[in-house]
């Protein structure tokens, strides 16, 4: 087999693994799925070892064949990466980036840091899918992404962005309405604005104890469910009731006054990182990493991404009977 069909054949095969289809495949690299098929019979033919599995509705990696794609991205990366180091040579990174995130932090940390982005290398291009749903970055082709929580995927380089502090917060009229809750059994007379997420799953709200144990109080009946975390900030600075969500979505409404702080000294902030996540590659292509050092250079200058938690008693409600 010829250097360049053997390229071919190496590119038919990680796409059609990633895609899960010959024809899905066939459809991102724009050729007939009979081509797609024909490149990867010829690999295995070459290779002497049968790389997916066929069924008349399911194809699946062998053992060689996920061996084989471990190596073949690698090496794949590898020649984008000589390609971009190149390009790189004869001026500034260049190249398409690719960005997944969420909507709220897309709209309100990652736009802001474009502008410098592209002013600083013009010849990037950027596209963004803002997206709270979590991608798959090798297979949905991603060079990079942005996610809260804790990622459990080794195969992915992750650099922290910040804490994630979460805060209980309601409007400081709807607390002289209804009074300030002293304990987190009071949140039981309260209209409760609680995050869900896609599948279901309620976000906890939790409490330290004097002891330094951890408690969570019962959600079921909340008055309001929603999926943006963005959101509850707003609903709770509408009145309609005490929120937990982050503390950076939070913090623009406590500044202004619109929010106060709820439980403080007990309310449980959580241990949760924002981070940037991409593949693990033995080269990061420069425009990728032109593009993470920008990016997370901007946000360590974002006020509301690194509020202290000692810094924040100014902000909570002041305790009053009802």
């Amino acid at each position: 087999m010829e250097v360049a069909q053997r390229i071919r054949a190496i590119l038919s095969f990680v796409q059609t693994a990633d895609a899960g289809s010959f024809a899905a495949a066939a459809r991102a690299l724009d050729i007939s799925a009979a081509a797609v098929s024909k490149n990867v019979a010829a690999l295995e033919q070459g290779l002497g070892v049968r790389l997916f599995n066929r069924t008349t509705r399911t194809l699946s990696l062998t053992g060689e064949g996920a061996a084989f794609l471990k190596q073949a991205r690698l090496a794949l990366e590898a020649l984008d990466a000589a390609v971009d180091t190149v390009a790189a040579h004869g001026g500034d990174p260049a190249g398409h980036v690719r960005i997944s995130t969420s909507a709220a932090f897309g709209r309100d940390q990652l736009m802001p840091a474009l502008p410098g982005l592209r002013a600083r290398y013009p010849a990037l291009t950027v596209e963004v899918d803002f997206d709270d749903r979590v991608a798959d970055l090798v297979r949905d082709g991603y060079d990079l992404a942005i996610r809260g929580g804790q990622i459990a995927d080794s195969a992915l380089v992750s650099r922290a962005i910040c804490k994630l502090h979460l805060v209980l917060v309601a409007s400081p009229a709807y607390l002289a309405r209804a009074g300030v809750p002293r304990t987190p059994q009071d949140l039981a007379r309260h209209p409760l604005l609680v995050r869900h997420f896609l599948g279901g799953k309620i976000s906890p709200w939790r409490f330290r104890a004097r002891d330094g144990s951890i408690t969570a109080i019962d959600l079921d009946g909340a008055a309001l469910m929603l999926s943006a975390p963005e959101a509850l900030a707003q609903a709770a600075s509408a009145g309609m009731g005490i929120a937990q969500t982050g503390l950076h979505h939070a913090w623009p409404y406590l500044k202004s006054g619109q929010l106060s702080l709820v439980l403080l000294d007990q309310h449980d902030p959580g241990s949760y990182e924002l981070v940037m996540v991409y593949p693990h590659r033995a080269l990061v292509a420069p425009r990728v990493r032109a593009t993470i050092d920008h990016l997370l250079a901007e946000f360590a200058g974002d006020e509301a991404l690194h509020v202290p938690l000692g810094s924040l008693a100014g902000y909570a409600a002041a305790k009053r009977r009802r």
